[in-house]
């Protein structure tokens, strides 16, 4: 009886030590004027909350507090938008002290020189080198045919095989990736550099603490590995005989008066990581969702081959196709788009203040995270009838593209300059494999939907000729 006792009376100590911690840690935060709200436990904050229920917890919160609200996640406190039209007025105003605000452990492992943690003439410079090698010229003239000899190469021995689109989606986008900036050497460094790369991916999204077998730690010493790499291939390359690669790292060293966009080493590092990451995410999860919703639809996958098989019967048979047929994939880019909306590849945007300032008549301190989380926008009933159908027929009035609530590719100063090499890239694989293959699911693999869209055990299909 004694023992059982104490045990009680350490678990009522145990509740009243957390309840007094988180007390206090709600106490720090009650400045007058902010956005109501919890913030959960100190350095942790709502985190775990946050990852594990994921739209739950978005929802329950602005049931609670309205449609913005303060919380702590992922180490920094933070305002959470839902309101759309606030989240418009955050993205369109970085001038105005609303800059981008990338949790730590991203900034720390994507590089101080990363397009996303730069903002004024930084960020200018940045931006106007990376649309300099992803301009609608240079996606015709040089990175199309790239894209599509080395997809016909990827698909070619599918037949008959069952294999994990999961998997094989990361793989064409990094590799894909690694042969528009390297196209030489991207065959000898890619079995040492994509394992560094995945671990860079599961850093950027984990608190910021620096412990043996943290997902950031790995992240970290991931990224010192790939700067060995690209050093190695830079100085490589200014050692050699050839003096110009027709590729993105080729422009990006060029000293000459046609790279109006002069990078620094270490610049020209962050750019091409910048490059790689940006567009692994979005094309490989994208691509895998797209093969997931046509095999659930057989009428849009019916219409998609049609599309494709158009385009072939114009061609001779080992032609590639070119900037007239992508122009061409008009239901292919409303597949592409469809996909990214019921999905949600992306759930939000994150911006930081600079300066104190008042949202929506709350005060929003300097230093603060905002959080024009953009998710629910994608289910809105007034904006998409019918939400939850995979219906890519809605994206064939274009109008749908242009309007201020469709954030899949960002908003405001910071609308995603990739976007167009990215649905190139998924607009080609979609071509050559469902003009060549049928597959059918194996398996039927659970799916995850936040914080990351991802098969957990893979998503295995097996894959038969036409």
């Amino acid at each position: 009886m004694g023992v059982f006792m104490v045990i009680i009376g350490l678990f009522v100590m145990v509740l009243c030590v957390c309840a007094a911690v988180l007390r206090w840690n709600e106490m720090r935060y009650r400045k007058k004027g902010l956005p109501p709200g919890t913030m959960g436990w100190p350095v942790f904050g709502e985190t775990a909350e946050f990852l594990k229920q994921g739209p739950n917890f978005m929802k329950n919160q602005r049931a609670r507090y309205g449609s913005l609200f303060k919380s702590h996640i992922l180490g920094c406190p933070t305002v959470v938008s839902m309101d759309p039209e606030l989240n418009r007025y955050i993205l369109m105003n970085e001038a105005k002290g609303l800059v981008p605000g990338y949790p730590q452990s991203m900034l720390d492992i994507l590089g101080k020189c990363n397009i996303a943690a730069v903002h004024g003439g930084t960020h200018k410079q940045m931006r106007g080198a990376l649309l300099a090698l992803i301009s609608p010229t240079m996606i015709r003239q040089q990175l199309l045919p790239k894209i599509d000899g080395f997809i016909i190469d990827f698909l070619s021995n599918w037949d008959n095989k069952v294999i994990n689109i999961q998997d094989k989606t990361k793989e064409m986008a990094f590799l894909s990736s690694l042969k528009q900036i390297a196209s030489v050497e991207s065959s000898s460094v890619a079995q040492e550099f994509m394992p560094e790369f995945f671990k860079l991916v599961l850093g950027t999204l984990s608190l910021p603490i620096d412990l043996p077998g943290t997902n950031y730690r790995r992240g970290f010493q991931a990224r010192k590995n790939i700067l060995k790499i690209l050093r190695q291939l830079i100085d490589q390359r200014r050692d050699g005989e050839e003096s110009s690669h027709k590729d993105m790292l080729g422009y990006l060293m060029r000293n000459d008066d046609s790279n109006r966009h002069k990078l620094s080493d270490d610049e020209i590092i962050d750019q091409i990581i910048t490059i790689l990451y940006s567009g692994y995410e979005t094309v490989s999860t994208t691509s895998m969702m797209a093969i997931k919703y046509l095999h659930d639809h057989p009428t849009v996958l019916e219409e998609l081959r049609k599309e494709h098989m158009g385009i072939r019967a114009r061609k001779k048979a080992d032609e590639p196709i070119d900037w007239n047929d992508l122009k061409s994939m008009r239901f292919t880019r409303a597949v592409i788009f469809e996909t990214s909306r019921l999905a949600t590849i992306v759930n939000g945007v994150l911006r930081k203040t600079t300066h104190e300032m008042e949202l929506n008549g709350f005060v929003i301190p300097k230093g603060w995270r905002i959080y024009v989380y953009t998710r629910e926008v994608n289910y809105d009933p007034f904006l998409y009838p019918d939400p939850l159908a995979f219906n890519p027929w809605r994206w064939m009035d274009k109008g749908l593209e242009s309007q201020s609530y469709f954030l899949v590719f960002g908003g405001g100063t910071r609308h995603c300059p990739g976007k167009e090499l990215g649905i190139a890239e998924i607009s080609t694989f979609l071509h050559y494999f469902v003009t060549r293959y049928r597959w059918e699911e194996v398996g039927g693999e659970k799916l995850m939907k936040f914080p990351r869209v991802e098969a957990p055990n893979g998503l295995h299909i097996r894959v038969s000729s036409n």
